[in-house]
């Protein structure tokens, strides 16, 4: 199973207010494994940035200005997420944002339904705690040391952390096998770590004889037994 976890960074809140998109970042996992691979980019969206959400993310007008424009960056965009189920947090923001972005090239929009929203799982599964991606990083232990500001692709990679989380642990499911991913420049190994287990002595544990007497009895009534009978 293939997973996209993503996420946006945007001018301002609204699209129908003509906000646009300025940073995607994605981060891939196979089977809930991250397989390493990533894309991210910068887009300009031929327009001011919001001070406001300047100030979250830090990305201003100017540093866009030489980017390229969504029109440009779509169909690698598309290429990477194809045949992926995607992974976002506050699915509805980010959805409606690529949606307003995707039509006008004709490509398919994304259906809400079809999203795995981790701010709906978190709710779900800790009702009435904090659901945002920095409480949920503190509640799993996720390292916040790197996060002064939001970065798309930054928050794909902690997300991608608090989903595996969220679907049971890093240790998801009983993957028993190992299995080899070809990245576009790497190899990357899916096999689980051996685990060093302290030797233990085997412990012997006397049979009164009243039980050997009475296991005997049930072999001798036994009748063409397979380690009497001859191949």
């Amino acid at each position: 199973m293939r997973e996209i976890v993503l996420d946006t960074e945007t001018t301002g809140m609204e699209p129908d207010e003509g906000h646009k998109i300025i940073e995607i970042g994605c981060v891939e996992l196979l089977n809930h494994v991250p397989t390493g691979r990533t894309w991210q980019t910068y887009i300009n969206p031929e327009r001011e940035v919001e001070a406001g959400a300047a100030a979250v993310h830090g990305i201003k007008t100017e540093f866009l200005k030489d980017k390229p424009t969504f029109g440009e960056i779509v169909g690698n965009l598309m290429d990477f997420i194809a045949d992926g189920k995607l992974v976002i947090h506050n699915a509805e923001f980010d959805v409606k944002f690529l949606n307003s972005e995707l039509k006008p090239y004709g490509f398919p929009l994304i259906k809400l339904n079809d999203v795995t929203d981790t701010l709906l799982l978190a709710r779900k599964k800790y009702p009435g705690q904090p659901a945002n991606l920095d409480a949920l990083c503190r509640r799993f232990g996720v390292d916040l040391s790197d996060r002064s500001l939001h970065g798309a692709l930054l928050d794909s990679q902690l997300l991608a952390q608090v989903y595996l989380e969220l679907m049971g642990g890093r240790q998801h499911g009983l993957g028993l096998g190992s299995e080899k991913i070809e990245g576009e420049n790497k190899q990357y190994s899916m096999s689980t770590p051996r685990q060093d287990r302290p030797y233990r002595e085997p412990r012997l544990f006397a049979v009164p004889p009243e039980e050997k007497a009475v296991h005997q009895k049930m072999l001798d009534d036994l009748k063409d037994h397979l380690w009497e009978t001859s191949v």
